[in-house]
């Protein structure tokens, strides 16, 4: 029988079921839709408050949990300052999905490397969730992450924790630092690029994940090209730059290419001529 592909363009209706404050200005929103919202990870949604307006998030939840849908949203402005005021029983919009994942089917066989520093843990952790589901198609998995302050960290139940716990299911090691410890501080101290220092990886067979704020992109990609990582095997997140999440508003343009649908994942080589990538 035939079946009706749902139109990405018109908003599934979903009701709030939680609110978690993750750091003093990053909330995480979990939602229930009305009706099934899939994804891939790496693909981002249109998130609409109504009476407020509406702007793209990439899901923080595993593409896995048809259940729930979750956003971990940073306070800038007006829509996402409602959003961090949402109430259980609340009802949003998301439309969507939108955007190219990451081509999981290219990281089978290898090392994966995810590096992430504060907001920008948000889309990694979907491509986390869902690279831990498909586990045994991997080498093996390194997480490096990084916030100013341990007061900064957004999942912190999950990575000083539940998180922690499946390295010793699976082949999974962290990488954890802050710019500024405080005395209960035990990781490692510094930028998030130190956590790249010594790294046991095969560069040849690795690929490399990074997202996060513009100059910790920046210099983590100049530290991966440095240890031997090639052009072609470092992956940017670059959602950022993303408004109307159409390519029409042409906000999102690098160069010649929409990150709304070209992106917003991109390999460094696709974009590394391009002007103004780390703006």
């Amino acid at each position: 029988m035939f079946k009706m592909e749902r139109n990405i363009y018109q908003p599934v209706k979903c009701e709030v079921i939680d609110n978690i404050k993750e750091s003093p200005n990053i909330n995480t929103i979990v939602l229930k839709p009305e009706k099934e919202f899939s994804f891939l990870a790496g693909q981002f949604a249109s998130l609409t408050v109504p009476g407020i307006g509406e702007a793209p998030f990439t899901p923080s939840s595993s593409p896995f949990d048809k259940e729930k849908l979750e956003f971990t949203v940073m306070k800038v402005g007006r829509v996402t300052e409602k959003i961090h005021q949402l109430k259980k029983g609340d009802i949003v919009g998301v439309r969507g999905p939108y955007g190219k994942p990451y081509p999981l089917s290219e990281f089978k066989g290898k090392e994966i490397l995810l590096v992430g520093g504060g907001v920008g843990l948000a889309p990694i952790r979907a491509l986390f969730l869902a690279l831990v589901e498909t586990y045994k198609d991997y080498k093996k998995i390194i997480f490096c992450c990084g916030a100013r302050t341990p007061q900064d960290y957004i999942y912190k139940d999950k990575i000083f924790g539940e998180w922690q716990n499946l390295c010793e299911k699976i082949p999974l090691s962290f990488r954890i630092t802050v710019d500024k410890k405080d005395e209960n501080w035990k990781y490692m101290e510094g930028v998030v690029t130190l956590t790249l220092d010594g790294l046991d990886i095969d560069v040849k067979n690795a690929v490399s994940v990074v997202c996060g704020p513009p100059i910790m992109m920046k210099f983590t990609t100049l530290k991966l090209l440095e240890i031997g990582f090639s052009e072609s095997s470092i992956y940017l997140s670059m959602e950022r730059k993303m408004y109307c999440g159409v390519g029409h508003c042409r906000h999102c343009l690098i160069g010649d290419l929409f990150v709304c649908k070209d992106g917003p994942v991109f390999k460094y080589s696709e974009i590394k001529d391009k002007p103004n990538i780390w703006v």
